[in-house]
């Protein structure tokens, strides 16, 4: 008989980067001894970092292993028809210390065509930016193939390209094929696509430890960028307490905002999984035969088979994400 499906919170898969930092450990307490701590993988399916289990019955136990035993019943069965046994999102926590390259991913048709995956059209959510700190997404004018060529031979790319300052609570939604970079100081979530492709387009010319400068893919970008996309990648949203405030909508993903400082109960009857990030607090998750908590910096799953659960806080906030 299977053991019955529950919440599940993961070990996070942590990633050492050139460009990070320490407020995933000192921030989200993350558990690394790195001083270049630059990802933290909340959940994923991506080959060589898929996540194992942290607690219940199922500890130790892998993500894509429950996948294809439970099926519909982890991620509902409209998922399952269309995603089959690969799990359809990548959930992150990203700590930049120093700036990001300037970079793109390519959408689903054409990330299927070269590399047999997902395309990546991803959202940010920011939990801390020091003073100052940006985010880069989109250009600052209209833009064209020609144009866009014409500046990165002449190295003036970071002329047309628009920078925003951010602060907690800004959002940011990045579809696949629009030029984006996390700039230093700014501590954010990170909701995509399972896909781990990205074009590097340009990296500040900077060289790692080797003195090597990290390898470029204008030659294979340029087919992926999407020049007339409408700049409203800004995300504007209500911060009601103790209700659903939707963010993002798309058909990758959903994700909602929720303040809460009280029990909230509630209903699953989208036949879909659901995710929380908690990004303040600390909220208990209680469903008919077990209790979990999760405080910032923690994500927990719930499989599409509970209908019936609990949120409960004094003061917390959770972004909330489901198909």
């Amino acid at each position: 008989m299977e053991t019955e499906l529950y919440p599940l919170k993961f070990y996070p898969i942590l990633k050492d980067k050139i460009w990070g930092g320490e407020k995933l450990k000192t921030e989200l307490n993350k558990p690394s001894e790195s001083n270049q701590v630059g990802e933290s993988w909340e959940i994923s399916t991506v080959p060589g970092d898929v996540s194992e289990v942290v607690n219940g019955e199922f500890k130790l136990h892998n993500l894509q292993d429950l996948l294809e035993l439970y099926k519909g019943d982890l991620i509902g069965d409209k998922n399952y028809k269309r995603f089959g046994n690969n799990f359809p999102l990548l959930i992150k926590f990203i700590d930049a210390k120093q700036d990001l390259s300037i970079q793109l991913h390519p959408d689903d048709t054409l990330a299927k065509r070269r590399h047999n995956s997902f395309g990546k059209t991803e959202m940010w959510y920011v939990l801390q930016a020091d003073k100052d700190a940006k985010l880069m997404v989109g250009f600052n004018k209209k833009m064209n193939k020609d144009t866009y060529l014409k500046h990165l031979k002449n190295k003036t790319l970071t002329q047309v390209l628009n920078f925003d300052s951010v602060k907690e609570g800004d959002t940011y939604f990045i579809e696949a094929g629009r030029v984006h970079a996390i700039g230093a100081g700014v501590l954010l979530a990170e909701i995509q696509q399972t896909s781990d492709i990205t074009y590097r387009v340009y990296d500040w010319d900077r060289k790692d430890e080797k003195g090597d400068e990290r390898e470029l893919h204008n030659d294979i970008a340029i087919d992926a960028f999407k020049f007339d996309l409408k700049n409203d990648f800004r995300v504007d949203y209500k911060k009601n307490k103790n209700v659903t405030n939707e963010m993002v909508s798309c058909p990758f993903f959903t994700t909602n905002f929720l303040e809460i400082n009280r029990e909230l109960i509630k209903k699953n009857s989208n036949d879909t999984f659901l995710i929380y990030m908690c990004v303040d607090g600390e909220v208990e998750v209680t469903t008919e035969n077990t209790k979990e908590f999760i405080s910032k910096g923690e994500t927990i799953l719930i499989p599409a088979a509970i209908k019936d659960f609990s949120l409960k806080s004094k003061k917390a906030q959770l972004l909330e994400v489901y198909i």
